[in-house]
């Protein structure tokens, strides 16, 4: 029987105790990892890159609205990733699912759900609240859509630096967490104004602010 491996990232340990108990249903063989920051989740799915799925929790220390997810997309491609959010609304879920999610659970959910959601994404489906589907469309915004694309196209290092960015670190503070000069920093982020065809870094933050604006979790 295959062993699974789940990473459950969220800061509220009670929920995490949720969380495990839904996905110890799915599989008799199963091992849990679990992370009360977004540096720990992200940790985890460096130190075991054969995971099977996350749980990621959209409003934990480290990560700011949908950044953490946009990350971790750009660093583990391979790893699916389902949202976890107390925040439920149809436009906060599509934009999960826009930006890469594998599914999207909300808090509210009771465990026999949970389980559901988890089940069906490892087996390869894409799961969402089932009152999302018939949900009315939303208006588009065609600068989101183009923004969207731009922010894929950041390497995985990119991305963690946008994501620094956005919490205000300075370019010495982005270099001394991510162990490199800050000459690379710079390098960087004279990559992310030309891949996101914006003058300043600060206008780099508004493009992010953009993709994190429905995000109240």
């Amino acid at each position: 029987m295959q062993t699974l491996t789940i990473i459950i990232a969220d800061d509220h340990p009670l929920f995490r105790g949720a969380l495990r108990q839904a996905a110890e249903g799915v599989a008799g063989e199963i091992v849990i990892i679990e992370a009360g920051d977004f540096e720990a989740a992200r940790q985890a799915a460096e130190d075991n890159p054969d995971a099977d799925l996350m749980l990621l929790d959209l409003s934990m220390p480290g990560v700011s609205g949908f950044s953490g997810l946009m990350s971790l997309r750009a660093g583990f491609s391979s790893l699916p990733v389902v949202i976890v959010s107390a925040t439920d609304d149809c436009a906060t879920i599509r934009r999960a699912l826009d930006l890469g999610a594998s599914g999207f659970i909300s808090k509210s959910s009771g465990l026999d759900d949970i389980r559901v959601g988890i089940q069906a994404v490892l087996e390869g489906d894409i799961w969402a609240p089932a009152n999302d589907h018939s949900a009315p469309e939303t208006i588009e915004d065609h600068g989101l859509t183009e923004l969207k694309d731009r922010l894929k196209t950041l390497t995985p290092q990119q991305g963690r630096v946008l994501a620094m960015l956005g919490e205000g670190l300075l370019n010495k503070q982005i270099a001394y967490e991510l162990g490199v000069s800050e000459a690379t920093i710079k390098a960087h982020v004279s990559a992310i104004l030309l891949k996101l065809n914006v003058d300043s870094r600060t206008q780099a933050v508004i493009k992010l602010g953009k993709v994190n604006m429905a995000m109240v979790a």
